[in-house]
């Protein structure tokens, strides 16, 4: 994507099935978790580079030590960051003679996390994994999670109502706060049930943590949640968990073997670790927690009815790791559907046509697109060749100049640069903007050739304007078409993807252009007033209202008026836009139906609340002079 966005959150858990001591015999270290930690967060960093943080538990370590260690940092350079002080955190320890066992960090389980803020909210106070202290082991609570609540106030309202008093009104906090009540209220039962045998301390203690039970924990807090996670847990006395929302829109993927037990945001970088078998590497399913307990039990515990299977397309077309197999051969089909379309942008004409990709990220859908293309190319030389006179005398020059047509690929636009604008102002800066693409000169004849490039997806159309257009004009060619391999992003994300207001959307504002100038403004204030008049009914009777400002035109119109808005008047191209239909991602993604970004259909309640009031911020903020 040319416009970066914000993505939802990485996570990472391991936990250490075997006595450190058979790491130490097979592995050569203690520190194989860690070090394992680090390759899982490396390899994700593409998932948030806002900050990050790690935990680890150590469930062996005598009162007076510690036992459970936490970092967390912000920027760019987190886990650099972070791992350089655990780095020189056990430097420290192994000078002044810390037995490696007991070396900081050293530990059976671990947390990692990589944070990109979708809520607009940063700084340390908000970064992952949080901690919830307390003297008994088995009360501390260390949580992080790749999640967005849509009804954050209503959780608030639950534990304020159980007469709690949250600090800051933020998911995180209050998901710990609450699910912290509820380990409180499991130490509980446990502490009566085996009191009530005649145990007493400090034995009592011990058989609490032996029987603590997650799905305990988890049951009741998780019917108040609505939205998107996969969401982690550990217990100071060694209990693990990763839970998944009921409609699996958001992904949490694991891996067990008898010496370890493995969660990550992504398929691949648990290949990559433990060099395994795609086929040992498994979801956790919808609605459920994969539960690790003290002693090292596995199981999933249906924490929540599985609902229906929402699994994000957006994230599939963009931000997974193009390294695993499945996503990679979707991205190359989404290429390959968009042929016909392409086609027809271009008159059929592949002789006057070269085809590339801007960004890299868009480099498999391309590959698809490409095949797609000369599919269409050999059966149009099959034709020419059947059509031929065979008894010519040519016939055979004729046969090898059809047999050498190719279609016509390059490599035209590059990232070159970072530039910084903020030294110019108005038309200077915007004629910087433009140099952050460089082309590739010599390849396009003059006001001849069509120049075709795909994106993976265009949500707010600014790079477009500001800098592709205007640069890929400067070749020359007859016609641009800009490719997107996702269909028209219309409505925001709730679940985690930093797409929140309606300004930002190109098709938004291109359908309320046409509404403008076909003078529909009713439609606009029609559908505000149904908006406005919804504002105080429960998420669960709202209905979302603002795929009415889309109804009264075609998908080919709303991308006819954002190739207009795309256009600066110092362009001399004709400019074309084609998009990804809904039919076509779907037959591309089969396994990720989740689509609310293109056609407003939220998967739960709280979506259709949150987009009707970013119509109402937008409106009122529009109209307010």
């Amino acid at each position: 994507m040319t416009e970066q966005l914000k993505h939802e959150c990485g996570i990472a858990m391991i936990k250490l099935r075997k006595p450190l001591e058979y790491y130490k015999d097979k592995y050569g270290t203690y520190l194989y978790g860690l070090n394992l930690l680090y390759l899982l967060m490396e390899k994700q960093h593409n998932r948030g580079q806002e900050a990050a943080g790690v935990g680890c538990v150590y469930t062996h370590s005598a009162p007076g030590e510690e036992y459970i260690y936490r970092e967390r940092a912000q920027g760019s350079n987190a886990i650099s960051e972070i791992f350089g002080r655990i780095r020189n955190d056990i430097h420290d320890a192994l000078m002044h003679g810390t037995p490696a066992i007991d070396l900081p960090f050293v530990g059976e389980l671990y947390m990692g996390h990589l944070r990109y803020s979708t809520t607009g909210k940063s700084g340390m106070k908000y970064v992952h994994p949080f901690l919830r202290r307390n003297n008994w082991p088995s009360r501390n609570l260390m949580l992080c999670g790749n999640f967005n609540m849509t009804n954050v106030d209503e959780i608030f309202g639950d534990i304020v109502s159980r007469g709690q008093h949250p600090r800051v009104m933020s998911d995180t906090v209050i998901l710990l706060e609450q699910l912290g009540e509820s380990l409180d209220n499991e130490n509980q039962r446990l502490h009566r049930y085996f009191r009530d045998q005649g145990i007493v301390e400090p034995e009592l203690s011990v058989r609490m943590e032996d029987n603590l039970d997650f799905r305990n924990i988890l049951q009741r807090p998780a019917t108040t949640w609505d939205g998107g996670y996969a969401m982690c847990g550990i217990t100071g006395s060694g209990d693990m968990m990763v839970m998944r929302d009921p409609h699996g829109i958001r992904p949490a993927f694991y891996y067990c073997d008898d010496e370890i037990f493995i969660a990550a945001s992504e398929r691949p970088v648990i290949q990559t670790a433990l060099n395994c078998d795609l086929e040992a590497i498994r979801q956790v399913p919808p609605g459920a927690a994969i539960i690790v307990s003290k002693n090292n039990d596995v199981r999933i515990e249906q924490i929540l009815p599985p609902l229906d299977y929402q699994h994000c397309s957006f994230e599939r077309i963009y931000f997974s790791r193009g390294s695993d197999r499945d996503i990679y051969l979707e991205r190359k089909s989404l290429g390959r559907q968009l042929a016909p379309q392409i086609l027809e942008a271009i008159d059929g004409d592949l002789e006057h046509s070269i085809f590339s990709f801007i960004p890299n990220t868009a480099e498999v859908a391309y590959m698809g697109m490409v095949e797609g293309l000369d599919a269409h190319l050999q059966q149009l030389k099959l034709q020419r060749i059947l059509s031929l006179d065979k008894t010519s005398d040519d016939y055979g020059r004729q046969v090898e100049a059809i047999l050498q047509q190719r279609l016509r690929t390059e490599k035209i636009a590059i990232k070159d640069i970072k530039l910084r604008t903020f030294i110019t102002e108005g038309n200077q800066r915007n004629d910087l903007a433009a140099h952050v693409y460089d082309v590739t000169y010599g390849q396009v004849h003059d006001g001849v050739d069509n120049l075709v490039v795909i994106d993976d997806s265009i949500v707010r159309g600014t790079t477009l304007r500001q800098s592709i257009v205007r640069i890929l004009d400067r070749l020359h060619p007859r016609r641009i078409v800009i490719v997107s391999s996702s269909p028209q992003v219309r409505f925001p994300d709730y679940y985690g993807i930093d797409m929140r207001k309606m300004s930002e959307f190109i098709a938004f504002r291109a359908a309320i252009q046409l509404l403008k100038d076909r003078k529909m403004q009713h439609v606009i204030d029609d559908v505000y007033a149904r908006c406005k008049a919804q504002e105080g009914l429960p998420k669960e009777e709202v209905v979302n209202h603002v795929v009415d400002i889309y109804a009264p035109f075609s998908y080919d119109e709303v991308s006819a008026q954002i190739a207009r808005m795309v256009t600066s008047d110092d362009v001399h191209a004709d400019v074309k836009l084609v998009y990804q239909s809904i039919e076509g991602m779907h037959q591309a993604i089969p396994t990720a139906p989740g689509d609310w970004y293109f056609t407003g259909r939220y998967p739960t309640p709280g979506g259709n609340k949150m987009v009707n009031q970013a119509y109402i911020d937008w409106y009122e903020s529009a109209h307010k002079n």
